[in-house]
């Protein structure tokens, strides 16, 4: 595994690369910064060298004091100076959640980066119909007054609701994430800035030429915005919807299975 920091705008940008072969970049959901998918990451490593970060304002990617507010635009950005400053080829993208809001920038703004995309359940209300639009982006900020009224504990049980992450079975084994001091950081970074993010973004996806395909968890509840997003996703695109093991978090807790998929679906795609 190789380490290291690049200068983006307004910030330093950390990242870490680990195994052999075609270049695949993980952006991640939530809080998460490059080690949030360590299991995933290790059952990839064999035959593709994958690429993790901290999104800016999470764990070492820190912004300059100068720097306020965040757009998810700018994440995008973040990841192509990245992915530039890496190679001057496609790489694969799997997008989580935000990370998937990510990744639909940067196949609309840079398409020359990525050779395929993989958006699993994006948050992107403007993929939903007018009316579901407002609905869930109030939804969210809700969820934010309720973090800065309430603190983090009831924010959480708001965030699973609205994502439908819910409990249940889990492959064995799994690396301990246990709730410390530098992911209540993240978190708050999180849902006082990414979340207004989320709400204020927009994007137009009709002349995108970059190959992307929507994807959603097996056990994430129908009825939540992020499957969603999913499903409007792949009719506006025109494609099927792929299913991953486990449910809007099945990279950490299904990674044996979600990597067995997500190498048959790349295999699939690029052959």
């Amino acid at each position: 595994m190789t380490k290291s920091t690049l200068r983006v705008q307004n910030a330093d940008l950390y990242y870490e690369t680990r195994g052999t072969g075609p270049l695949l970049l993980i952006s991640e959901s939530g809080e998460g910064d490059a080690g949030r998918s360590i299991d995933l990451v290790t059952h990839l490593a064999d035959d593709h060298t994958v690429i993790t970060y901290d999104r800016r304002g999470l764990s070492r990617s820190t912004i300059d004091a100068s720097s306020a507010g965040v757009t998810v635009r700018q994440h995008a950005d973040d990841v192509h100076r990245l992915l530039a400053h890496l190679t001057d080829e496609p790489v694969l993208m799997l997008g989580q959640s935000l990370g998937a809001s990510i990744g639909l920038h940067l196949a609309a703004h840079h398409p020359e980066q990525l050779s395929l995309l993989i958006a699993h359940e994006p948050v992107s209300p403007w993929l939903l119909p007018k009316p579901d639009q407002a609905e869930h982006r109030t939804e969210l900020a809700e969820v934010r007054d309720l973090y800065l009224e309430a603190g983090l504990p009831p924010a959480l049980k708001e965030i699973a609701r609205s994502l439908g992450i819910t409990g249940g079975e889990t492959e064995p084994d799994l690396t301990p994430q246990p709730m410390t001091a530098q992911r209540q950081t993240n978190f708050d970074f999180f849902i006082r800035y990414d979340f207004l993010a989320v709400i204020d973004d927009d994007l137009d996806l009709s002349s995108c030429r970059t190959r992307i395909i929507p994807a959603t968890g097996l056990t994430t509840p129908r009825t939540v915005f992020d499957h969603r997003c999913a499903v409007e996703l792949a009719k506006l695109l025109g494609t099927d919807l792929a299913e991953f093991p486990g449910g809007h978090n099945g990279n950490t807790s299904h990674p044996h299975a979600y990597a067995t998929r997500l190498r048959d679906l790349l295999r699939t795609a690029i052959a």
